[in-house]
């Protein structure tokens, strides 16, 4: 066998072997997860905006009040914490967040949800006593929106963004429960 022969099966060999130790260790990226990473992109003249967030299933389960308690931080999600990030500042009820990455958390209520844009990366969502590792110290903005109810049962946690007549909303979706974040591009007064 040549020389450069050898060498490629030295290196295919130690990428296999990183391969399946990160699948081991980290993350198994063989496996399907239960609550699919998605990502959602918005592009709006030279705004961009990006959330990646993990996609539970409602499965027959009661949701919010259930699944999800009222009146308790949740992550947004599930696994790792859900991250929104934007290009430019962001104007929200008054209150400007500049361009960054941010984590999103939420407090979901019957009829009003707190939206919280946290500074701080997180390395999950939950702790090892399945508490979200939300640190509020952290918070550079929180909001209440109103619920809407949906008429029709959303199965699987969508994330979104709506945009109409240059307004653009950041969209949360499931069960029958629906919240939208207004975003405004320029600040108004």
């Amino acid at each position: 066998m040549n020389r450069f022969l050898k060498r490629l099966l030295i290196v295919l060999s130690i990428i296999a072997l990183g391969l399946f130790l990160y699948s081991y260790f980290v993350e198994n990226i063989f496996e399907t997860r239960l609550s699919p990473k998605d990502t959602v992109k918005f592009e709006f003249n030279d705004l961009k905006l990006e959330v990646t967030y993990n996609r539970p299933y409602k499965k027959g389960r009661e949701i919010f009040g259930g699944l999800v308690p009222y009146n308790k931080v949740w992550r947004t999600g599930a696994n790792e914490a859900t991250t929104f990030t934007t290009n430019k500042p962001l104007y929200i009820k008054g209150f400007t967040i500049p361009e960054g990455e941010y984590t999103i958390w939420t407090v979901p209520k019957d009829s009003v949800w707190q939206v919280m844009f946290n500074t701080k990366k997180y390395p999950w969502g939950v702790d090892a006593e399945m508490r979200p590792m939300w640190d509020p110290n952290y918070d550079l903005l929180e909001i209440d929106v109103p619920v809407k109810k949906l008429d029709s049962v959303v199965e699987q946690f969508t994330i979104g963004f709506e945009n109409e007549d240059d307004k653009v909303d950041f969209v949360m979706k499931w069960d029958q429960t629906k919240i939208a974040v207004p975003l405004n591009i320029h600040k108004t007064e």
